[in-house]
């Protein structure tokens, strides 16, 4: 549909590498990532999901309106729960893409669509907007295998982009999540490695000012990133690829 996606979106549809019956993109708002899916996966169909029913309305008027000016492609619109996904009611391979909220609400949508669908493989692409560490913790739990991860910063803030799957056999190409990342700290430019350090110094000081505050919580995070920082710092961590 000719849509132009920032550095963020144009970075998770980089991460669909595979051929899908049916992909899910999960609190979709406006649409634009949707959109361009549209186009650059024509085989599958794309479900537009929001629980905001005004959106949900003008998108669907706006893919309406496309579909008679250019070639018919293959679309649903569902203003429902992201929780409540139907995955249940299509046939096939699914990816379920959750971008654009909190750590806690995508555990929680991660959680219920698990729950609901346990004998299905799922692949998920994974974008929360803070509380990263808590996601991870959650994929690690519910024993999610990771395919890639990678880091992205778009005006000025940085998003862990993650391509996991549920319900996967282990091989010897299956990996467990990591709780602070692994590849997102692998680099290739100069460029890469200085948004790396940064992010990583920006997320160390920020579960220190939580930890000031009076919550204990932050403690085991810190320690965490620590490590890895001093792993960075011995040139163990940050290198080419």
């Amino acid at each position: 549909m000719g849509i132009k996606l920032g550095k963020r979106l144009a970075a998770i549809e980089s991460l669909i590498v595979h051929d899908y019956d049916h992909i899910w993109d999960g609190c979709c708002d406006h649409g634009f990532l949707g959109c361009s899916l549209l186009g650059t996966q024509p085989a599958s169909q794309v479900h537009f999901v929001d629980i905001v029913p005004e959106l949900m309305a003008e998108l669907e008027e706006k893919l309406n309106f496309h579909q008679k000016k250019n070639r018919p492609c293959h679309w649903s619109v569902h203003c429902l729960d992201v929780a409540c996904l139907p995955l249940q009611a299509y046939e096939g391979r699914h990816l379920v893409i959750l971008a654009g909220v909190g750590g806690d609400l995508m555990c929680h949508f991660v959680q219920q669509i698990c729950q609901q669908h346990p004998q299905l493989q799922i692949d998920f692409i994974l974008c929360p907007v803070h509380r990263q560490y808590q996601v991870r913790q959650t994929l690690i739990e519910l024993d999610f295998r990771l395919s890639s991860e990678i880091l992205v910063k778009e005006n000025k803030r940085y998003y862990e982009l993650l391509l996991v799957s549920f319900n996967v056999q282990n091989g010897k190409d299956s990996r467990r999540v990591n709780m602070v990342g692994e590849d997102i700290w692998k680099t290739t430019t100069e460029a890469e490695s200085k948004i790396a350090r940064e992010y990583l110094d920006n997320t160390i000081a920020h579960y220190r000012r939580i930890q000031k505050s009076g919550e204990e919580i932050a403690a085991r995070e810190i320690h965490s990133y620590l490590k890895l920082l001093k792993r960075l710092n011995n040139g163990n961590t940050i290198h080419n690829k």
